[in-house]
C-alpha cells in the first residue's frame, strides 16, 4: 500500500513534468513571433524553465486557495495559439477560472470569446524597434540591461544600443561584461555574454550592447553608432533637474530622457501605474521617480481610494546603498558614514513628501523616515495609516489581494499570505510593492500595512514599464 501511495505522487509529478515541458515552446513561439507574454496570476511564464512553470501554478494556491493544474492550462494554451493574435498578456489561470464557472465544453470557441479584441490578426506594435541608451552602468543600469535583453522578444520592440561610462582602466570592457554576468545579489545572467573588442560592445543573448566612454552628456554623437530617436535612461543620479537633464537632448540621437532618481524642479516624477497618463505628448524629460515611492504609492492610492487616508507616517527599512560607507568614514550627510555592514542607520527619506506629487490628494498627510539595514537588497515599507472610515483585517487584505488580481494595479501590487517570508524570498519580484497580508494590522480606522519591496529589481521593472509606454509598447491583460 505504502509503495502504490508512493508510485502515485511520482506518476502524477512525471505526467505534469511532462506537459510542463510541452509548454515551454508554445510560450517561447507566441512571445518571439506575436509579442504574446503568457502569465499566471501575472507571473509571467516567459523564459521560465519547466519546473519554474509547475512552481507558479503552485502559486495559484495563495490566490484561489484551490489548485491550478498543468493538464487544465496546457489545453487553454494550446487553443490561444491556434487564433491568429496581436500583442498582448495572456493570463492562463484567469481563463481557466472563467472556464470552470461557465462550465465550458468548446474550449477553442470560449478561448476566441475572450479574446475577441486580440484575434485581430499578428502584428508589430512598433513600424521599427525602438533604440535605447543607459546613461551609467552601475547597480540600476546593468539590471536595466538584463530586464531589456530578456525583453527583446523578436527585436521588433525595445534596443538596447548603448551603455555610456567613464573608462575605468585598460580592461575595462572586460570587467563591466563581468558585472553583468554576475551578480552577487541576483545571480548569474540568463544566457550567454561575450565581448567584441573591435567594436568595444557587449554581446548579451545576440543583442550588442555598445560601450561608449564619455566625460559630459551633451559631447556625444550617437548616430555615429547607428543610433537614433532613442530614448536615454540616466541611472547615474548626477543631473536631476531639467536643465541637466537637457544636456542629453543636446548630443545627435537622443529624443527623450528618463532619469532613475526623484527629479527637482518641474520634472515629472512618474509611478508608473499611477499618475503616467498625466504625462503630456510633448515631454522629453520624465523622472521614475525613487524606488520607495513607487513601492509604497500604488499602495497607498489603493487604500485612499476605498478607504480614504485621513494621515499617516510611514517608516522604511531600507538595504544599504552605494551612498554608504563600508567602514566608518567621514560622510557629509548625518549617520551615513558609520558602516553600513555593521549598522542599522536612521536617516531621512522624501518618500513621504514625494507621494504628493503623484497623488496630490495626500499631500499633507504624510511624514516619512527611514532606517539603513545591514542587508544588501530588498527593503520595507510600513504604513502606519489612519483612515476615514473603520475596517478589519479581513476586509482590507480582501480588498488589496483583489487589487493585486484585477486592476489597472496589478503590475504594480503583489499579495502573499505566506506565513515565513521573509527578505530574501522577495529578491527578483518585479512587482513595485509586495503586501505581507499576515502582518496587517487593524483597529477601527487605524491600520498597518507592511510592504516589501525589491529595491533594485521591482524598481527596475517600473522604469521599463514607463519607458514602454513612452516608446508606444503597452500590452493589455486579458481576459478582461
Amino acid at each position: 500500500m505504502v509503495m502504490e501511495i508512493d508510485e502515485k505522487y511520482f506518476k502524477d509529478w512525471k505526467n505534469r513534468e511532462e506537459l510542463a515541458e510541452a509548454m515551454v515552446p508554445i510560450i517561447g513561439r507566441l512571445y518571439r513571433d506575436r509579442e504574446i507574454i503568457c502569465t499566471i496570476f501575472n507571473r509571467s511564464l516567459v523564459h521560465q524553465s519547466t519546473i519554474d512553470i509547475l512552481r507558479v501554478h503552485r502559486y495559484a494556491r495563495q490566490i484561489i486557495e484551490n489548485e491550478l493544474w498543468v493538464t487544465d492550462t496546457f489545453p487553454m494554451l494550446q487553443a490561444i495559439e491556434r487564433l491568429d493574435l496581436a500583442p498582448g498578456r495572456i493570463d492562463l489561470a484567469k481563463l481557466v477560472i472563467a472556464a470552470r464557472q461557465q462550465k465550458v465544453v468548446d474550449l477553442d470557441a470560449f478561448v476566441a470569446e475572450q479574446l475577441a479584441e486580440l484575434n485581430v490578426g499578428g502584428r508589430h506594435q512598433l513600424s521599427e524597434p525602438r533604440d535605447l541608451v543607459l546613461y551609467g552602468f552601475g547597480r540600476i543600469g546593468r539590471l536595466l540591461a538584463r530586464i531589456l535583453i530578456d525583453q527583446a522578444g523578436g527585436g521588433s520592440k525595445l534596443r538596447l544600443r548603448a551603455a555610456v561610462v567613464r573608462r575605468g582602466s585598460e580592461d575595462d570592457l572586460v570587467k563591466r561584461a563581468s558585472l553583468l554576468r554576475r551578480d552577487s545579489v541576483h545571480g548569474h545572467f540568463h544566457g550567454t555574454i561575450t565581448v567584441d573588442e573591435a567594436e568595444n560592445a557587449i554581446i548579451a543573448n545576440g543583442n550588442v550592447m555598445r560601450i561608449i566612454y564619455a566625460d559630459a552628456p551633451d559631447k556625444i554623437d550617437y548616430t555615429q553608432y547607428g543610433i537614433n530617436n532613442a530614448i536615454l535612461i540616466d541611472n547615474t543620479g548626477k543631473w536631476r533637474d531639467r536643465e541637466g537633464l537637457g544636456l542629453h537632448l543636446k548630443s545627435k540621437g537622443i529624443s527623450q530622457v528618463m532619469l532613475t532618481a526623484p527629479g527637482k524642479g518641474d520634472v515629472p516624477n512618474v509611478v508608473y501605474g499611477v499618475n503616467n497618463h498625466d504625462i503630456t505628448a510633448d515631454e522629453r524629460i520624465f523622472s521614475a521617480a525613487s524606488c520607495t515611492t513607487n513601492a509604497i504609492v500604488p499602495v497607498l492610492k489603493a487604500v485612499n481610494d476605498r478607504f480614504g487616508i485621513a494621515c499617516g507616517h510611514v517608516e522604511t527599512c531600507h538595504s544599504y546603498t552605494n551612498d554608504q560607507n563600508l567602514i566608518d568614514n567621514y560622510h557629509k550627510k548625518n549617520r551615513r558614514g558609520r558602516s553600513a555592514a555593521l549598522n542599522m542607520v536612521i536617516t531621512e527619506t522624501g518618500a513621504a513628501k514625494a507621494v504628493a506629487k503623484a497623488l496630490p490628494e495626500l499631500t499633507g498627510k504624510l511624514t516619512g523616515n527611514a532606517i539603513r539595514v545591514p542587508t544588501p537588497n530588498v527593503s520595507l515599507a510600513i504604513l502606519n495609516l489612519t483612515l476615514n472610515q473603520a475596517t478589519s483585517v479581513e476586509e482590507l487584505n480582501t480588498y488589496l489581494r483583489d487589487i493585486s488580481l484585477n486592476s489597472p494595479l496589478q503590475e504594480q501590487i503583489d499579495y502573499t499570505n505566506s506565513p515565513d517570508i521573509v527578505s530574501t524570498d522577495m529578491v527578483g519580484s518585479r512587482y513595485a510593492g509586495v503586501v505581507d497580508s499576515l502582518a496587517t494590522i487593524v483597529d477601527g480606522n487605524r491600520c498597518v500595512l507592511y510592504v516589501w519591496y525589491d529595491n533594485e529589481y521591482g524598481y527596475s521593472y517600473q522604469v521599463v514599464r514607463f519607458v514602454e509606454e513612452i516608446a508606444g509598447l503597452k500590452l493589455v491583460n486579458y481576459p478582461r
